[in-house]
């Protein structure tokens, strides 16, 4: 049984994308790559056919975990969602009660993720801790170094 994910139209339009670029595009490299070793003669110990033989099968793999993730991804109707509470695609502030340092961060789904943009997974520590908490609530989430608490200060949906 496979997990459904959720995502935003732009986060499934990225997964799709991705899909077609390795159908489409990787997949015919792959099969040129193995034609072309393999006209350089004996099979048996032709290293070269060997290692185009497996990229295709990673190629293959790829592919196959992809269809599947599209295939239990759901589409989030934004509108439809709770503002009152932490949800996926929830943009929170919160602020660390010891250091009082401030972040925001949007919650979607683990394939979605990219710290670097502010966007964290729910399946993360930090999202895990987050969901289903309001404004003023805090959240308490465990880390490596024990607990750490966090105000929530703001929920948004962009």
């Amino acid at each position: 049984m496979s997990k459904v994910s959720y995502y935003t139209k732009e986060g499934l339009q990225k997964l799709r994308d991705e899909l077609n670029h390795l159908r489409d595009v990787e997949r015919p490299k792959a099969s040129d790559a193995i034609a072309e070793a393999r006209d350089k003669g004996d099979l048996s110990e032709n290293a070269e056919y060997d290692a185009a033989k497996e990229a295709q099968g990673m190629l293959e793999m790829e592919i196959s975990k992809m269809e599947q993730i599209l295939a239990n991804a759901r589409l989030i109707d934004e509108s439809q969602l709770d503002t009152s509470k932490v949800l996926i695609h929830s943009t929170v502030t919160i602020r660390n009660q010891v250091n009082k340092a401030e972040m925001t961060y949007k919650l979607v789904a683990q394939s979605e993720a990219d710290l670097a943009s502010g966007k964290i997974s729910v399946d993360s520590p930090i999202g895990k801790g987050l969901l289903g908490k309001k404004e003023g609530d805090v959240a308490e989430i465990e880390a490596p170094r024990g607990v750490m608490k966090f105000d929530i200060i703001s929920i948004t949906r962009d």
